[in-house]
């Protein structure tokens, strides 16, 4: 099945470049590009796209904004906000904002491919050299309350999200707790369904936010 992608990026070439990297892959077709975000989310309601490739900073209505825009009328599509630096302080925002993941501009064309279908088959991601000190590092949020919001779960399933949330694979999450990867991937997924969230990225926010994990406590990759 061919995975349709919208740009949505106000520099023509770095859309131009995206569009011939992507055009390599048979299973990837780009079905338009914008300048702007409010561009972006007309395109998106009229194309659909499976996945959007969304600048984060642009004149007009922002990535973030648009990104929460598309994700109110089109909850099944997954957004990949792009960034020149990995550091880019916007990038919790749109994170919570419910982009499943970023990258960074210079990503490499095998990469990008390979990301879009990840995002595309509704798993999330962060590139290869994010850890968890951005998030840390911007999450500018009230105290958090412990408990409230994750009543839901499962002592089992808090442990889980515990350890997604310090940056575990399902595999080293099974080790940890003596459990197939099998039965880690379906703890994980129930928290999702229970929890009302988009992805793992969006458990690790719900994580912080509640208070089941702290800044400090290490690092935490989402590739």
């Amino acid at each position: 099945m061919t995975i349709k992608v919208l740009l949505a990026d106000d520099q023509a070439l770095v859309r131009a470049g995206f569009r011939s990297l992507l055009g390599r892959s048979r299973e990837l077709t780009v079905v338009g590009e914008a300048a702007t975000g409010d561009e972006a989310v007309r395109l998106a309601r009229t194309t659909r796209p499976d996945v959007i490739l969304m600048d984060i900073r642009m004149p007009g209505l922002d990535g973030i904004e648009a990104t929460r825009r598309v994700l109110v009328e089109l909850p099944g599509t997954r957004i990949i906000i792009l960034t020149t630096f990995d550091t880019d302080e916007h990038i919790f925002a749109a994170l919570r904002a419910g982009a499943s993941g970023f990258l960074t501009k210079e990503v490499e064309p095998a990469e990008l491919r390979r990301a879009v279908a990840v995002v595309a088959a509704g798993e999330a991601l962060l590139s290869p050299g994010v850890t968890r000190r951005v998030v840390e590092q911007f999450a500018h949020r009230p105290a958090p309350v412990t408990g409230d919001g994750l009543a839901v779960l499962t002592p089992r399933e808090r442990e889980v999200v515990r350890l997604v949330a310090e940056g575990l694979s399902n595999e080293q999450i099974a080790e940890k707790l003596v459990i197939s990867p099998l039965t880690a991937k379906t703890h994980i997924t129930r928290a999702l369904t229970k929890l009302r969230v988009r992805d793992r990225v969006q458990l690790v926010i719900l994580a912080y936010e509640t208070g089941l994990v702290r800044p400090g406590a290490g690092t935490c990759e989402l590739d």
